[in-house]
């Protein structure tokens, strides 16, 4: 077991790591919009804190040397499904032509107020 960590993403806001490689798989915790410089979500609503958790999980990915088209799996957390349009519109931006598998789902609250919350599974 190999943990990835980099600066360029939010640290862990408790006792996990930022992700894990496990026979050539990588495993991200949840990543929310926060902003790595300054600990705090970003402002701007649903669409900004997307892009954000979006971004930082593209810098955990980079941590293990692999990117968006290695992703397998994800799973995205909303707190208000009417968000499911937005978050169809970025992912894809995110993706590219790259489509891994997804679950979403609607929960009642995600830490530090979070409006969405994203992990991932990637074959390294």
């Amino acid at each position: 077991m190999r943990f990835h960590h980099t600066g360029k993403a939010p640290e862990a806001i408790g006792p996990y790591s930022q992700s894990v490689e496990v026979d050539g798989w990588l495993y991200t915790s949840g990543q929310v919009g926060i902003d790595p410089a300054t600990a705090e979500l970003v402002p701007g609503g649903f669409e900004a804190q997307a892009r954000q958790t979006l971004k930082n999980l593209a810098e955990v990915l980079a941590s293990a040397g692999c990117t968006f088209a290695n992703v397998v799996k994800t799973t995205v957390y909303l707190t208000n499904l009417k968000d499911f349009q937005a978050l169809n519109t970025l992912y894809a931006e995110a993706m590219g032509g790259h489509r891994p598998a997804r679950s979403t789902v609607q929960v009642a609250a995600l830490p530090k107020s979070a409006l969405v919350e994203i992990d991932l599974v990637a074959r390294l």
